[in-house]
This record gives C-alpha cells, sequence and structure tokens, in this order.
C-alpha cells in the first residue's frame, strides 16, 4: 500500500505518517513548509521518519506540482495540508486561505479523477458549524461558519462532494474538533497554556473562559482518519470528536492540578471568529467507520505535557 499524505510535517500530518509507515504503508509525504510557524517545528515532527525506508518527502505547493505523477501508483490520499489559523484569516491575509485551502484542494482533486485510487481524504474543520447549530453538532444541519477560515474548510469540503458525484473521486471529508496532543501547533490554546506552565509565564485568555471545546486527542483523530480511507462512504462527511466538551477555565483547572503549577490567567477580549461553543454528534463515525475515541481529556494533557517538557529540555541541551 502506498499512502500520499499532504501536510505531512503538520501536527496531525506528522503523526498519520508516522502511523502509516509503521503499519508498513510506504507513505509519500508533501509539505510546502508555510511561515504561519517555524519551518524548525515541523522538521521536528518529521525526525523519526526521516531516514525510514517507508517515508519519502517531497517539498513543494500543490498548485505547482506535478500532481497526475504524484498521485501515480498511490492506493489512498490523505490530504491534511492547508493554512491554519481562524484569528488570522481575515483582511487581505483571506488570499493565503482562498489558495492554500481551497484552489489546492480542487487541484489535488482534479489530479485524481479517472486515476484508481481508492480512499480521498480531507482534513475538514468544526469551524464550518458556525454558532447557530444545535448542539451536539450534526452534519447535515445548516452550515454557518463565522470566520473567512470556515468559509474557505466549507468550500473545500463542497469541492470533495462534487468530485465525488461527478467524477467519482472517492472523497471523504472528515471535521476534526479541536485536536491536542503531542506535536500540537505552537498557536493553539493547550500548547500555549501548558507552555506557560512550564516557563510560569501568564496566559492570555481570549473571551470569558466559559465557551466550551470538544477536545479530540491526536491518536483518536489518527485513528478516525485511517478509518475513513478504509470504511468511509464516498461523497460523505463525519464528526470526529474527542466526547471532552468542557470550558476553558476547567481546562484551565485541569492543567493547573497535571502541571502542579498554578498559571496566572489574563482575560482578553474575544476574537472575531471564535466559535462559543462546539460538540460533536459522532454517532456516524462511531456507526460507520468504527470510530471510538478511546483518551480522556487529563490524560491527554498528560501527555502533552510530557511532550512539552522533553521539547523544552531537548531545546536546552541543543544550546549546551
Amino acid at each position: 500500500m502506498t499512502a500520499l499524505v499532504t501536510g505531512v510535517g503538520g501536527f496531525i500530518g506528522s503523526t498519520l505518517a508516522e502511523s502509516l509507515v509503521e503499519s508498513g504503508e510506504r507513505v509519500i509525504g508533501i509539505d510546502s513548509f508555510l511561515d504561519y510557524y517555524p519551518r524548525a517545528v515541523k522538521e521536528r515532527n518529521l525526525e523519526a521518519l526521516s531516514g525510514s525506508p517507508g517515508f519519502e518527502l517531497r517539498e513543494g505547493r500543490l498548485q505547482e506540482m506535478e500532481l497526475p505523477r504524484l498521485l501515480d501508483g498511490c492506493d489512498r490520499v490523505f490530504h491534511l495540508a492547508a493554512q491554519a489559523g481562524v484569528r488570522a484569516s481575515w483582511g487581505s491575509e483571506f488570499g493565503i486561505y482562498t489558495d492554500n485551502n481551497i484552489l489546492a484542494t480542487q487541484r489535488l482533486l482534479e489530479a485524481a479523477v479517472g486515476t484508481n485510487i481508492g480512499a480521498f481524504v480531507f482534513a475538514s474543520s468544526s469551524s464550518v458549524y458556525g454558532d447557530s447549530a444545535p448542539l451536539p453538532m450534526v452534519e447535515d444541519v445548516p452550515l454557518h461558519p463565522v470566520s473567512p477560515y470556515g468559509v474557505s474548510k466549507l468550500a473545500a469540503e463542497k469541492l470533495c462532494e462534487l468530485y465525488f458525484v461527478n467524477h467519482q473521486v472517492p472523497a471523504v471529508s472528515l471535521r476534526y474538533f479541536t485536536v491536542y496532543g503531542p506535536r500540537q501547533r505552537p498557536d493553539m490554546a493547550f500548547h500555549r497554556l501548558l507552555k506557560c506552565a512550564l516557563d510560569k509565564t501568564p496566559f492570555r485568555l481570549f473571551g470569558d473562559g466559559h465557551q466550551t471545546r470538544d477536545f479530540t486527542f491526536i491518536a483518536d483523530a489518527v485513528a478516525a482518519t485511517v478509518a475513513a480511507s478504509v470504511r468511509g462512504r464516498g461523497g460523505s462527511v463525519y464528526n470526529v470528536g474527542g466526547g471532552s466538551r468542557v470550558s476553558m477555565l476547567e481546562v484551565i483547572e485541569t492543567v493547573r492540578d497535571v502541571t502542579g503549577q498554578n498559571v496566572e490567567i489574563v482575560m482578553e477580549q474575544k476574537q472575531k471568529g471564535d466559535m462559543r461553543d462546539t460538540c460533536a454528534d459522532t454517532s456516524a463515525a462511531r456507526s460507520e467507520l468504527g470510530y471510538e475515541p478511546r483518551t480522556s481529556l487529563r490524560e491527554g494533557l498528560q501527555r502533552e505535557w510530557h511532550w512539552i517538557q522533553g521539547q523544552s529540555s531537548s531545546m536546552l541541551a541543543s544550546r549546551e
């Protein structure tokens, strides 16, 4: 089996690629190393894969690569490459999102037309729901994203549906709900919060702290992603949530307990595009994909905390 993983240097992409290689699959990884966060972070994510005979890295932008050649011989595609960030997607920056989230997806789907690819899994986001969807969020409710980022993800979802209906590309979209764990992006709340606990610095909390999220541990998200490539129905959308819907204030208390540090909180104004609450109805993923989240929020935070500590120790050692 050969898999193509786009965005392979990222948090989810690198973890997925490692899992596939460990299971004996050959992985061709693509990453353009966008500068949303430092390249060195992605290079560290790929350290365990570098040198593996089952992994090959291709650096470049999907919009400029010879995609038919890359897809030749691939059994399945995991499309995780995207411009991340809800708060950064406003104003003049939106062109970056349309280019990397919509156009890049269309190009990859177009290249998949007429191939023998058995699965095409697209990484979408709970951001497509917005604030009007009832909780828990079910896949077939009306979608009203509250950020340009959410709009770009919804557009890419619709492209996946269209390419399935019109060209039989076996595209499946997964709506991830706040994935966390080792390698989480440095701009995400858990990473920042745990880093503040480590460095004994104040944590900037946007909003009143009563906003809630459905948090999904990385291993559970990867398991759902692999399952979608085997059992997912073409043209379908599945929620991938962890079943740990809690408020940010509750998260902060759990982090204080896990780390033993009394993190100081600096309250700041809610940011445009931030959703108030998310909660996934995972009935479809459970029944059709066999998805079953296994990691509790506390256990997941402990794992990410140990990873943060290890990263800090490694960086200190490299400076000596």
